[in-house]
């Protein structure tokens, strides 16, 4: 059976859930092969066979932490020279699609970013993509070279099966351009306890309609209760009362959850794109007459500040 290598997103070794969503898609294709840069190998192999990796090619290198992209492109290459997949995949983060940018220019193939979905064929693996602000669904494959192809997080529920992660090394030259970038420094992101972003299966967003930085706890207690992430629209960004990094929409984070919760969001065409794909979509804004109501599956005509703490206390209620 063919082969599809698996680029792996992780943390000192921790396995990211974009990844697992990866290697549940590529068993369509063939016999996932996981590449794993950085520390920690040997745990991350366990993960990854538990979730089909036959093999898992590792390779730890300074380079990977101390410069930009370019070494990683360098060893995702490395790998595909030594398996010749029939596809390569690599999880839709700002990173991820560089990398596989990059990738695809060095090896001449095609590339199609953020699929939500993946099927064999005879001519070579069909990409599903949500496109024009997610107003139509299209299937498409690369026509030239190996596919390579981003796959958006929540794309697909992850799903074990058990293989045998073998654990090989991978042998990695490192190019010119590799120290073209050096990172001088980092900060650690601070942690809310909540989900990433881009990757949670919940997420509550709050726009115009809060009124204020001040009103936005009522916004993280809902998301709390439901131990989703938070959410802004870029009406709320722009006011400065919630962190850009937060923004969902066009001009920020696109998120497909299981659920997605607007409250007091209109629903404009910008914010639309970034959260359409949502597999679940509810509502909360007092306007009848919001377009985000022609989008939703559940939809409230009320008063946020009335709403939300109902639901926040049926939903702890629940959960007690």
């Amino acid at each position: 059976m063919a082969e599809v290598l698996v680029y792996v997103d992780h943390v000192d070794g921790a396995v990211r859930k974009p990844t697992l969503e990866l290697l549940t898609l590529a068993r369509k294709l063939g016999d996932p092969v996981a590449v794993h840069l950085g520390p920690n190998a040997e745990e991350a192999a366990k993960t990854l066979g538990e979730y089909g990796a036959t093999r898992v090619l590792a390779a730890d290198a300074a380079e990977f932490a101390d410069y930009l992209v370019v070494p990683k492109v360098d060893a995702l290459q490395a790998a595909y020279d030594a398996v010749s997949p029939a596809a390569v995949l690599v999880p839709s983060s700002a990173e991820g699609k560089e990398i596989a940018a990059r990738l695809a220019v060095r090896i001449g193939s095609g590339i199609i970013t953020d699929a939500v979905d993946l099927e064999a064929s005879d001519e070579g693996p069909v990409a599903t993509q949500s496109v024009f602000a997610a107003a139509f669904t299209t299937k498409s494959r690369v026509s030239k070279g190996t596919p390579v192809i981003t796959v958006k997080p929540n794309s697909t529920s992850p799903e074990t099966a058990s293989a045998a992660g073998a654990l090989e090394e991978l042998s990695v030259g490192f190019g010119e351009a590799a120290t073209g970038t050096k990172v001088t420094s980092r900060t650690p992101r601070e942690s809310t306890g909540r989900p990433e972003l881009t990757e949670a299966a919940i997420v509550v967003s709050g726009g115009r309609g809060v009124n204020g930085a001040e009103n936005f706890p009522l916004i993280e207690g809902l998301a709390d209760a439901l131990g989703a992430a938070v959410g802004a629209s870029r009406a709320a960004v722009d006011a400065g009362w919630y962190p850009h990094s937060h923004q969902v929409g066009q001009t920020g984070k696109t998120v497909s959850p299981q659920l997605y919760v607007a409250t007091g969001i209109s629903g404009a065409i910008q914010h639309r794109a970034g959260m359409q794909t949502s597999k679940t979509i509810v509502a909360i804004n007092k306007d009848s007459e919001a377009p985000i109501f022609d989008l939703v599956d559940y939809g409230i005509v009320g008063d946020l500040f009335e709403v939300v703490p109902q639901l926040t206390e049926e939903v702890k209620t629940r959960k007690g």
